[in-house]
C-alpha cells in the first residue's frame, strides 16, 4: 500500500472518530503540511465521502453524518472480542438491549471464518456471567453520553441522588465506568468544581450543549478509583475512628489481615478506620481488638449512641 493511500485511510479513521478537527490537528496527527491535507481531503471527496469545511479560527474540517462508510474490517483477535462481548451483552443492564444484540451478534458471526467461530464457542462455553441485577440503562442515554465523553462537549441534565433529592447538573463528562452491574458517568462538575461520579439509571433530561471544552487529564484508572471510592461511600454510610492505645507494630501483629487501614497516631497511639452499613457491623469489628488493648470510638453522634446501647445490651445479659 502506498504511503498516499495508507496516509488517506488514516485520514478517514480520524474523521470517523471524531466531530470535528481543525486543519492544524489533521496535519500534526498526520505529519503533513495543511496543502498536503487539504488534496488528501479532495481525494476522499472524489471517493464519494461527504466532508464539510468551515473557515475562521476554529474552522477545520468534519465528515457529514450519514456518510457511508467503507466495509469493516476487523483483525482476528477484535472479532472474537465483540463477538464475546455481544454474547456476554444480552445478560447486560441495558435496557431493551437483547433483540438488538443478538441481531448484531448473528450478523458479525455469519462472517467470521469457521476457526474463529469455534474459538469463540470455546470461550463461551468456560465462562459464566451473572445476569443483570442492577437498574435498567437506556441505550439512547448511554451512547450519547459516550459521544459527548469522546467529543469533549458539555451536557446538563436532571439527577435524581441516593436520598431521592433532584437537581439539574452542568458537566464536562470524561469517561463511562461500568461497576458492578451498573454503569456511572464521571465528569468534572461545573457547579462544584470538582469531579462527581453519577449513575447513570439516575440521569435523565439529558441536554447535549454543542459547547466544547479541553479534556481535563484523568486517567481511566484514576476515573475508575473515583468510581469505587463513590460507591464504597454508598454502600458503607457509617464510619469511625477507634484510637486504639498501643503501637502500630503491636496492633498490627494482633489483628494480622485486619490492620491493613490501620496508621499511627503517634508513637504509642494507632488509629483504625472501620466502616459499614450499621452500627452492629462497626461493633462487631471492634470485638476483634484484644482485651489488653484499651480503645476509644470517635464518630458521629448516632453512631455513638447505637454503640453505648449494644455495650448497654450485653452489660444487661452477662450481668
Amino acid at each position: 500500500m502506498s504511503d498516499t493511500t495508507s496516509r488517506t485511510l488514516e485520514l478517514l479513521s480520524l474523521l470517523q472518530s471524531h466531530r470535528h478537527w481543525s486543519c492544524r490537528e489533521l496535519a500534526d496527527r498526520l505529519a503533513v503540511s495543511e496543502r498536503t491535507l487539504r488534496r488528501d481531503i479532495d481525494r476522499l471527496r472524489e471517493l464519494g465521502y461527504e466532508i464539510d469545511a468551515s473557515r475562521g479560527a476554529i474552522g477545520g474540517y468534519r465528515l457529514t453524518a450519514g456518510t457511508g462508510l467503507p466495509p469493516l474490517l476487523l483483525t482476528d483477535d477484535e472479532g472474537v472480542a465483540i463477538a464475546i462481548g455481544l454474547r456476554s451483552q444480552t445478560t447486560s443492564a441495558l435496557r431493551d438491549s437483547e433483540h438488538t444484540t443478538l441481531s448484531a451478534l448473528a450478523k458479525i458471526e455469519q462472517v467470521l471464518p469457521p476457526a474463529l467461530r469455534r474459538r469463540i464457542d470455546a470461550l463461551q462455553s468456560h465462562m459464566s456471567v451473572a445476569p443483570g441485577q442492577g437498574p435498567a440503562v437506556d441505550p439512547e442515554l448511554l451512547g450519547l453520553l459516550a459521544l459527548s465523553c469522546r467529543d469533549s462537549e458539555r451536557i446538563r441534565f436532571s439527577y435524581t441522588d441516593a436520598r431521592g433529592a433532584d437537581s439539574t447538573r452542568s458537566a464536562e463528562p470524561h469517561m463511562l465506568v461500568p461497576r458492578g452491574r451498573r454503569w456511572y458517568l464521571v465528569a468534572w462538575d461545573r457547579d462544584r468544581a470538582a469531579w462527581r461520579t453519577f449513575r447513570l439509571d439516575r440521569i435523565s433530561a439529558l441536554q447535549q450543549t454543542r459547547v466544547l471544552f479541553t479534556a481535563r487529564d484523568l486517567s481511566a484508572a484514576a476515573a475508575a478509583e473515583l468510581v469505587a471510592a463513590a460507591v464504597s461511600w454508598r454502600e458503607n454510610p457509617l464510619s469511625a475512628e477507634v484510637h486504639i492505645a498501643a503501637p502500630l507494630g503491636a496492633v498490627q501483629e494482633k489483628l494480622g489481615w485486619w490492620a491493613r487501614d490501620t496508621v499511627a497516631l503517634d508513637a504509642d497511639t494507632t488509629v483504625w478506620t472501620l466502616t459499614g452499613d450499621s452500627a452492629a457491623h462497626i461493633a462487631t469489628a471492634l470485638l476483634w481488638i484484644p482485651a489488653e488493648f484499651a480503645f476509644t470510638v470517635h464518630g458521629r453522634p448516632e453512631l455513638l449512641r447505637e454503640l453505648t446501647a449494644f455495650a448497654d445490651r450485653f452489660t444487661s445479659i452477662s450481668g
